[in-house]
């Protein structure tokens, strides 16, 4: 299979996890044992999948997010900490970054990471669900999701969650695989997903299955056009979006204004 599969109608009972349908409930749980089983060689598989480019798309991502000295960030599903890192080097002492994610093992990696490379003083770590976030309103200048609204159960929730603790003037960016769109791209990007990835996943940490997840997962995430009506909706205003590599990830930006 490598295609994505023909919609069923959405309900309040069931939703995908990859090209399954599931309870809603059970979704939360699936993508935790995902992310428990990959995580310790998270950073290399995104380096191998990707022969390196996430660290371009990353670095776009943070020239986007325009962050300042002294401001608030959160970086949700921040993992192990790339982004979090970079935006506690650019708030300084004066500012903060709250690296929250809602699986343990990654938010471990995360933290291990930072403290390896001295970034303590202005960082804190969250266990935290994107649906329902533990701030209060009005709490940061700018949020940052980055590979991880695909594995959220209720996207809408997560982005009106987002949007109440975002201050006026603040900003959303959103990094996430999306739908290829230069011409060729996607039967070749097909091949490689459900051919590759899951092989390369079970050669470097014994989980094939996790890998197909994923190329599964990105299939069954909302297109560019989509997302951003998912944001406007939720309040967002100047939705914007910018296509990398052809499509295959997306940078969607949005303000609180």
């Amino acid at each position: 299979m490598n295609s994505k599969p023909e919609q069923p109608v959405e309900d309040d009972e069931t939703t995908h996890f990859g090209f399954q349908r599931v309870p809603r409930e059970e979704k939360a749980r699936r993508v935790a044992e995902v992310f428990h089983s990959v995580a310790d060689k998270y950073d290399l598989m995104n380096d191998l999948m990707s022969m390196g480019i996430h660290r371009l798309w990353k670095r776009q991502a943070i020239e986007l997010a325009g962050a300042r000295p002294g401001q608030k960030v959160l970086d949700l599903a921040g993992g192990t900490g790339d982004l979090a890192a970079r935006f506690a080097q650019i708030v300084g002492p004066r500012g903060k970054v709250v690296l929250a994610d809602i699986n343990a093992s990654m938010l471990e990696q995360g933290r291990a990471r930072l403290v390896d490379r001295g970034i303590v003083g202005n960082v804190e770590f969250v266990q935290a669900d994107a649906q329902a976030l533990p701030f209060p309103d009005d709490e940061f200048d700018l949020i940052t999701i980055a590979f991880g609204l695909r594995n959220v159960t209720d996207k809408d929730a997560a982005l009106r969650s987002m949007f109440r603790v975002l201050k006026p003037g603040g900003r959303l960016l959103v990094l996430e695989f999306s739908q290829p769109v230069a011409p060729g791209l996607k039967p070749l990007y097909d091949l490689y997903s459900f051919n590759v990835l899951p092989v390369l996943g079970r050669l470097v940490t014994g989980d094939a299955d996790s890998y197909r997840y994923l190329a599964e997962s990105i299939r069954m995430h909302p297109d560019q056009e989509t997302l951003k009506g998912m944001m406007e909706a939720a309040g967002f205003e100047r939705v914007e979006y910018f296509n990398l590599t052809g499509g295959i990830v997306a940078i969607h930006r949005g303000f609180k204004l």
